[in-house]
C-alpha cells in the first residue's frame, strides 16, 4: 500500500469485528439467553443484526414480544458477559499497531456495545492504549447515528477529517459518512470507504508510522 499524506489527529476504531473477532462470543451469549427464555437458537440473520447493533435492540430484535422485552432485557444486565471474553479473539496486528500509532497519534473507540466495552479492554489488558471510549450508553443515539463520532469530534476538539474511523459494517459507514470523517473499511470491500485494508498493521501506510 502506498504512502498518504494526512491530517489525521485522531484513529478511532470499531470494536467487533474490527479490534476483535467477537463473533462466537456474541452468539454464545445471546444463545444463553435465549436458551434460558425457551427460545431457539440465533438464525444467520439474527446474528447478523447483532454484529452491528446495541444489546437491547438486539434483545428487541430477538424476541419481538412486547410483554416480554422488559423482562428479558432485566435478565441481561444482571447477566455478566465476563465468561464470554474467553470466545473473543483480539486482532493480531492490534497491540504493535496501538504502541506505533500512540506517540502520534490520540487513540478512541466508537462501538454499539453497552456495558461490556471496559471489561474487554481490562480483560485483554488495553485500557490503558486509549484515550476516550464512546459506548452506546455514552450517547443518546447509537451508530449508525453519527453522534458517537461526532462526540470523539468535540472531545479532541478536531475537525472531522482530523479523525479516521476503522469500521466494518454499514452501520460504521453510515455513522462517518454523517459525520464526515474518512473511513477505513476493515476486511468488507463492499463499503464505500476512503481507504480499504485486510490486516490492522495496514493502517501504519496511510499514518504513516
Amino acid at each position: 500500500m502506498r504512502k498518504f499524506m494526512n491530517d489525521f489527529k485522531v484513529v478511532a476504531f470499531d470494536c467487533d469485528g474490527v479490534m476483535f473477532d467477537s463473533g462466537q462470543a456474541n452468539m454464545d451469549y445471546y444463545n444463553s439467553i435465549l436458551q434460558h427464555f425457551g427460545k431457539p437458537e440465533m438464525t444467520q440473520e439474527q446474528f447478523a443484526y447483532a454484529h452491528m447493533h446495541t444489546a437491547d435492540q438486539v434483545v428487541a430484535n430477538l424476541f419481538n414480544d412486547p410483554e416480554l422485552i422488559d423482562i428479558v432485557q432485566s435478565f441481561r444486565k444482571e447477566m455478566s458477559y465476563k465468561p464470554f471474553f474467553k470466545s473473543m479473539i483480539i486482532e493480531p496486528d492490534l497491540i504493535n499497531l496501538l504502541k506505533k500509532i500512540r506517540p502520534k497519534y490520540k487513540t478512541s473507540i466508537a462501538t454499539n456495545r453497552t456495558d461490556t466495552m471496559r471489561g474487554i479492554l481490562f480483560e485483554f489488558g488495553i485500557e490503558d492504549y486509549f484515550d476516550l471510549v464512546v459506548c452506546a450508553l455514552d450517547v443518546k443515539h447509537s451508530k449508525p447515528h453519527p453522534e458517537p463520532l461526532l462526540k470523539i469530534v468535540e472531545y479532541f476538539d478536531v475537525k472531522p477529517q482530523q479523525v479516521i474511523y476503522i469500521g466494518d459494517s454499514v452501520v460504521d459507514e453510515t455513522a462517518a459518512k454523517a459525520a464526515g470523517i474518512p473511513l477505513v473499511s476493515y476486511r468488507n470491500g463492499s463499503l464505500s470507504a476512503d481507504y480499504h485494508i485486510s490486516r490492522l498493521k495496514e493502517l501504519g501506510d496511510i499514518l504513516l508510522v
